[in-house]
């Protein structure tokens, strides 16, 4: 088990659990293990992003390693371009959807995908080792560089139709969470033909819009103005900006699964013997949709790191997560919220249909997701009294326990929070608010024994 990174880099609250002291020694350990310069560092807009990004950029100008900062950018554009510009590593400031108090480091490789869950332990022995094999003849320097944006619309907009798209003028509505979206989003979208409608546009640390994460509980907004607007698509990102969530022209929000179908079914249909890579707790309607174009479906534990690693190492054209999270292999093995939404364009600039219509066409999914806060005994209590169930059972991340194929329940400790998530899918919205019920009530009484 790692001491460090949790499900996705290293996240704690900014001067308690993540301090200077421990940014600045992490960044030694990862200039150890990145062996040489230079590297290119992103923030998010969280409050303390700019002075930590200050303490990286100087731990690792105190190992001899040049940097660039490329500033306030999502963190797939600091990923592509850390790839398509020649850096031999990435650091992301951001703490993802986490609350406003915490903040964090997300590491990228050479290859503009966050370093494997291996190298991860890697970076924690020499971190813990104080094993930092530094001996810089003169000392590195930082220098600020502008192109990163460009950089990255030009890599999204390569893999898109643009003059179908610009062809059809659509009207898209943007609610960028207060988040780093607000970079590169809006201009995606002006360049792609359309007309934007955005809400929650400034950028704001505290996030103050809807919060960091979107949800379909904090989306009325995004949807209202959908449905008074006449528009055909609109889209909700996280924090730093590598999650989409998708609200239909008629006001629906989707979940991460049900896009991830559209799109996955579109993106097959040009590219049939595929491979996809997707997590325990996504939906099991994959399946069904990679057989019709004969391709195959990879299962991994819940995280990005282990999607992103998995499609590197199988050349998958696909990868997603149930949270919205989707990565489009031939862009980047990543999550990126920018491209998601411009393949979304894509179908739609393809088909003569509106996305309810399209979305119609697939096959039924009823998926939910819910949480508990608990402490990591806690978790481990659950979990291991969840084993004693007497049904079909697979414990490769916490414990999913299955009645048949598309009935399911799985329970998991979250990687960045003091909580436990429960996942659930079932044939019918009656039967899998039975069995969400169901087991919510089983963890919440398990945790007053």
């Amino acid at each position: 088990m790692t001491k460090l990174f949790g499900t996705n880099g290293i996240r704690g609250v900014f001067g308690e659990t993540f301090t200077l002291d421990l940014v600045s020694e992490i960044t030694l350990s990862l200039a150890t293990y990145f062996r040489k310069g230079p590297i290119l560092v992103g923030y998010d807009g969280r409050k303390s992003s700019i002075i930590v990004s200050k303490t990286v950029c100087s731990s690792l100008n105190s190992a001899g390693f040049d940097c660039a900062i490329a500033g306030l950018v999502p963190t797939p554009c600091l990923q592509f371009s850390t790839k398509t510009l020649g850096y031999q590593g990435g650091i992301m400031i951001t703490a993802s959807h986490n609350p406003p108090q915490y903040n964090g480091i997300k590491p990228t490789a050479k290859d503009g995908v966050e370093i494997s869950r291996d190298d991860e332990l890697k970076v924690e022995e020499i971190y813990f080792k104080k094993n930092w094999k530094i001996t810089p003849r003169k000392l590195g320097i930082t220098k600020k560089i502008e192109n990163t944006v460009e950089t990255y619309l030009k890599g999204i907009k390569s893999q898109v139709n643009t003059q179908k798209i610009k062809s059809r003028k659509f009207r898209i509505v943007l609610d960028l969470g207060n988040g780093a979206q607000a970079v590169t989003a809006p201009q995606l979208c002006r360049e792609l033909g359309c007309e934007v409608i955005t809400i929650n546009e400034n950028i704001d640390g505290f996030f103050p819009g809807r919060g960091s994460e979107p949800t379909p509980q904090n989306l009325h907004l995004l949807s209202k103005t959908v449905i008074e607007s006449k528009a055909d698509l609109g889209v909700a990102f996280d924090g730093d900006g590598d999650r989409s969530i998708f609200c239909d022209n008629t006001g629906e929000i989707l979940t991460g699964d049900r896009s991830a179908l559209l799109l996955s079914q579109f993106l097959l249909g040009k590219n049939p013997k595929s491979k996809i890579v997707t997590t325990m707790n996504s939906t099991s309607r994959i399946e069904d949709i990679a057989a019709a174009s004969n391709s195959k479906v990879i299962r991994t534990k819940v995280g990005s790191v282990e999607v992103s690693r998995e499609m590197v190492s199988t050349k998958a054209l696909i990868g997603f997560e149930e949270n919205g999270g989707f990565m489009y292999g031939k862009h980047n093995q990543v999550r990126d919220g920018a491209m998601t939404m411009a393949i979304a364009l894509d179908l739609l600039a393809a088909s003569k249909k509106s996305i309810s219509d399209e979305l119609a066409l697939l096959p039924s999914s009823f998926t939910t997701k819910g949480k508990v806060e608990c402490t990591k005994d806690d978790a481990a209590r659950i979990i291991q009294m969840l084993k004693k169930e007497d049904h079909k059972k697979d414990t490769t991340d916490g414990i999913k326990i299955i009645f048949s194929k598309s009935n399911w329940v799985m329970v998991r400790p979250s990687g960045t929070e003091p909580i436990v998530r429960i996942y659930a899918e079932s044939d019918s919205q009656e039967n899998l608010d039975v069995l969400f019920r169901k087991y919510m009530e089983k963890i919440k009484s398990i945790l007053v024994r």
